[in-house]
């Protein structure tokens, strides 16, 4: 088996044409990694909450040794590349995160700009702070991953789309290669499109728009989070509720 590389994954993200993003299902664990790559998906992006479900924790729970673990459990099992949902870092200086993200298999990576405050409340973080820390992971990988860059601003609330491109475009700067402005509305994508060089990452929801649908929009590249992972849970009690009535 070829080890795939960050270049590989690199590649995929440039020289789309408008409604064919490079569309990235999330693994939960090998045996739905298996089936994706099975399918044809030409890369694969570990959700955290998508695995964070899987072992048994909610999302932003499980402690940094289990999720490198089963990050590493799904890069062995399929010939793909693999990124990985790294969350804010675990609090991982630069260097020792990168080396741990390589050593899980992964040749790229999500980081979040946002931490949870106290109770529900979210806490965006000082975008040049991040931008500082980007630019010292991308200085540790060069190019041996793909940095995704999340921007928080919709989730947090803050709905002003110029908000997440003034992040995006220090986080551009300092060397991400993608950035993803997470639940951004689809009317939000080709104002954020404008207004952002380089791949735009978009997050796909069960009732919206298409993969292709976003492509249109502006997208470059379109995640599922732990979306695939709790229709296929759905269709799991379906099929237990089959079996009772049997």
């Amino acid at each position: 088996m070829v080890t795939p590389s960050a270049a590989a994954l690199r590649a995929l993200h440039h020289g789309r044409a408008p409604g064919d993003p490079l569309v990235l299902p999330g693994p939960w664990d090998a045996a739905s990694a298996r089936v994706f790559e099975e399918a044809g998906y030409e890369a694969l992006a570990t959700p955290s909450a998508g695995v964070a479900l899987s072992l048994g924790y909610e999302d932003g729970q499980v402690p940094p040794k289990l999720m490198f673990e089963a990050v590493a459990r799904i890069t062995r099992a399929v010939g793909v590349p693999v990124t990985m949902d790294a969350e804010t870092g675990y609090g991982l200086p630069a260097e020792e995160l990168v080396d741990r993200v390589l050593e899980a298999g992964a040749v790229g990576c999500n980081l979040e700009d946002s931490y949870e405050g106290k109770g529900s409340t979210g806490v965006l973080r000082d975008p040049h702070e991040q931008a500082d820390w980007l630019a010292q992971v991308r200085e540790s990988a060069g190019d041996r991953l793909v940095v995704n860059a999340r921007v928080d601003t919709f989730v947090r609330g803050v709905a002003d789309p110029e908000r997440a491109i003034e992040r995006a475009r220090l986080y551009v700067a300092a060397g991400a290669d993608c950035v993803y402005p997470i639940l951004a509305p689809p009317e939000a994508i080709p104002v954020l499109r404008a207004g952002i060089e380089g791949p735009l990452n978009v997050l796909a929801m069960p009732d919206g728009p298409s993969p292709r649908e976003l492509g249109e929009l502006g997208a470059t590249r379109v995640t599922f989070g732990p979306g695939l992972l709790r229709r296929t849970m759905a269709a799991l009690r379906d099929i237990t509720d089959g079996l009772r009535r049997a």
